[in-house]
C-alpha cells in the first residue's frame, strides 16, 4: 500500500469520525433544547409501573369512566386531549395516558407490536381503572383497542374511533425494505439523526397544516411546541416506536374482529379529512351494528381544533 493510499484512508476515517461527532452533537443539542419550555409537565399525573416500562397517565373528574387514547405516533401524547378532557370530566371520570414509546412514558428499545399495546390497554384497565370503561381513540389506535376488545369482552362498554384509517390498512406484514428501515432507525447515531429530521419542528408544523387541522389559523405555537417536546423526550427514543411503525411491525388485520363485533363501535369522521365518507362506509360494511357520525370543518384532531363540537357527538354516543 503506497503512501498516497494510506493518506486517503486516514482522511476517510478522520472525515467519518468528524461527521459522526458532529451528528452526535446535533442529536445532543436537540435532546437538551426540545423540552426547555416544559409544556408536558408531569406533576398533575401519575405513573403506572407496567412490565415493559412506566406509563404516564392522568385521572380527572367524577362519573362513569372514559379512557382517551391518542394516535399511535411518536410525536403524539395525551396532550392531544388537553382541551377535550377538561370538558368531558364534568360528567365522567376521564383517564388519559401516554402510550409506551410516546410523550412522558418510557420509550424502551424493543420491537413495538400491535399486541404489545393490546396488553398495555388490557392491563391498564384492569389495574388502574378497575372496571369496564368507555374508550375514545384517535387514528390508528383503534386497531389495538379493537383487538383488545376481541380478546376480552369485559374491557369496554363502547368504543368511539375518531378518524380511523381504512379498516383494511392494518393488514400489512414486514418485508425486506421495511425491516431495513427499522434497522436503520434503530442505529445509535445515524438512526437518531434520521429520526430528528422526521420529527423536526418544520415537519411537525407541516403535519398540522396538512393532516391535523382544517383551519390553520387555529394552530397555536404551544401545540407545535408540545408535539416537538413529546417527540424528543427521553433522548429521542421515540425513534424505536417510529422504527417499528416504519417496519410494519405494528400493523395487524382487524377485519375479522369487526365482522364479529358485539361491543358498540362508533366511527366519527371529520368531513375535511381525506376519504372520510369512504372510510366510514368501509367500517359500516364490515358490520351493520357499526354506526357513523361526521364532524364539520375539522381534520384528524377535532379534540384540539373543535373540542366543543366533538364533545356534543361523544356525549350523544355515550348516552346510547
Amino acid at each position: 500500500m503506497n503512501k498516497s493510499m494510506k493518506k486517503n484512508i486516514q482522511h476517510f476515517f478522520l472525515l467519518t469520525a468528524f461527521a459522526a461527532g458532529t451528528i452526535h452533537l446535533v442529536n445532543r443539542f436537540i435532546d437538551i433544547t426540545a423540552d426547555m419550555k416544559n409544556i408536558l409537565k408531569t406533576e398533575n399525573g401519575n405513573y403506572y409501573d407496567w412490565k415493559n416500562g412506566k406509563i404516564y397517565y392522568t385521572k380527572r373528574g367524577n362519573g362513569s369512566p372514559v379512557l382517551l387514547i391518542h394516535e399511535l405516533n411518536p410525536i403524539s401524547s395525551s396532550y392531544e386531549w388537553c382541551r377535550f378532557a377538561k370538558k368531558l370530566e364534568k360528567n365522567h371520570t376521564v383517564y388519559t395516558l401516554d402510550l409506551l414509546g410516546c410523550g412522558r412514558s418510557e420509550k424502551p428499545y424493543l420491537t413495538y407490536t400491535n399486541y404489545l399495546y393490546v396488553q398495555l390497554i388490557t392491563d391498564f384497565i384492569k389495574n388502574i381503572i378497575g372496571e369496564k370503561t368507555d374508550v375514545v381513540t384517535t387514528g390508528n389506535s383503534i386497531s389495538f383497542v379493537a383487538l383488545a376488545n376481541n380478546m376480552n369482552k369485559t374491557l369496554f362498554h363502547r368504543m368511539i374511533a375518531i378518524n380511523p384509517p381504512m379498516p383494511d390498512s392494518f393488514n400489512k406484514t414486514p418485508d425486506k425494505y421495511s425491516t431495513w428501515k427499522k434497522t436503520l432507525l434503530e442505529l445509535p447515531i445515524i438512526g437518531t439523526f434520521l429520526y430528528n429530521i422526521k420529527a423536526h419542528e418544520k415537519n411537525i408544523e407541516r403535519v398540522f397544516h396538512e393532516n391535523y387541522f382544517a383551519r390553520p389559523q387555529l394552530i397555536s405555537s404551544k401545540m407545535l411546541d408540545a408535539y416537538y417536546e413529546a417527540a424528543h423526550m427521553n433522548h429521542s427514543h421515540g425513534k424505536y416506536l417510529m422504527a417499528s411503525l416504519e417496519g410494519k411491525y405494528i400493523d395487524n388485520s382487524i377485519l375479522h374482529v369487526l365482522k364479529k363485533l358485539e361491543t358498540p363501535l362508533y366511527i366519527v369522521e371529520s368531513n375535511k379529512s381525506q376519504n372520510a365518507v369512504s372510510i366510514a362506509n368501509a367500517y359500516a360494511k364490515q358490520n351493520r351494528s357499526i354506526e357513523t357520525a361526521y364532524l364539520s370543518n375539522t381534520k384528524l384532531l377535532p379534540q384540539l381544533e373543535a373540542p366543543d363540537k366533538l364533545l356534543d357527538i361523544v356525549n350523544m354516543l355515550l348516552q346510547k
